[in-house]
């Protein structure tokens, strides 16, 4: 079982890899913004931390967004699937499990309990 990290630009994405990198865990880097993410894999992380966690909800172009205005999962998937730019990242992602945003605790404790 591998780890993933859906990224783009920032810091917070530096903070997610950072942490990897110093405990020597390795992973596979996805930049979200440059190749998108599909729709099992928004499916997967949204059944694990919930659709509202994966919208980007303080961004300018979320407001601006129709997404912003709908209640229907399936039209939200596919609007982020369409612009990731509208994704809160990094997703963390290892199996079924996944964070979204920097969670060092929860991390840590997948790395303890050897889900990693």
């Amino acid at each position: 079982m591998g780890l993933q990290i859906y990224c783009g630009k920032g810091f917070d994405t530096q903070k997610a890899e950072r942490f990897f990198k110093e405990r020597r865990v390795p992973y596979q880097r996805v930049d979200v913004l440059k190749f998108g993410i599909g729709r099992r894999e928004l499916e997967t992380v949204a059944a694990a931390v919930g659709l509202d966690a994966l919208c980007d909800k303080d961004s300018k172009a979320w407001r601006e967004s129709v997404l912003a205005y709908t209640q229907s999962r399936e039209t939200i998937l596919a609007g982020l699937c369409e612009k990731p730019q509208l994704i809160r990242l990094p997703i963390v992602r290892s199996g079924r499990r996944a964070t979204v945003g920097v969670c060092p605790d929860v991390w840590e404790t997948w790395i303890r309990d050897k889900l990693i």
